[in-house]
């Protein structure tokens, strides 16, 4: 099991454009082989703070998700509305039940 935490950090006049790009990416996700869980969520304190919350079945599932046509789009939005380089994080779960 793999997620993927990704932080954006969005200019306050492309917030909209970010969240409608971020809607079509999202739907196209959705349907990838080895998607579990692709959601967007968004700061309650800081309005041009976005992050992504994904839960992939495995490495080779988020890398062809990596590879596909519609992230690449997406990528091409992300970075006409983002400040930074989003931040991306690729974590698994801590066995933590054998301690």
């Amino acid at each position: 099991m793999i997620y993927v935490i990704a932080t954006a950090s969005v200019k306050p006049e492309k917030r909209e454009d970010f969240k409608r790009g971020a809607a079509a990416c999202i739907a196209a996700t959705r349907k990838e082989e080895g998607c579990l869980l692709y959601d967007l969520h968004e700061s309650v304190s800081d309005p041009t703070r976005f992050v992504f919350v994904e839960q992939w079945t495995s490495r080779d599932a988020l890398g062809a998700h990596a590879r596909s046509t519609h992230l690449k789009e997406w990528r091409k939005i992300v970075g006409e509305c983002t400040t930074a380089p989003t931040e991306i994080e690729v974590i698994t779960p801590a066995n933590v039940e054998t301690l």
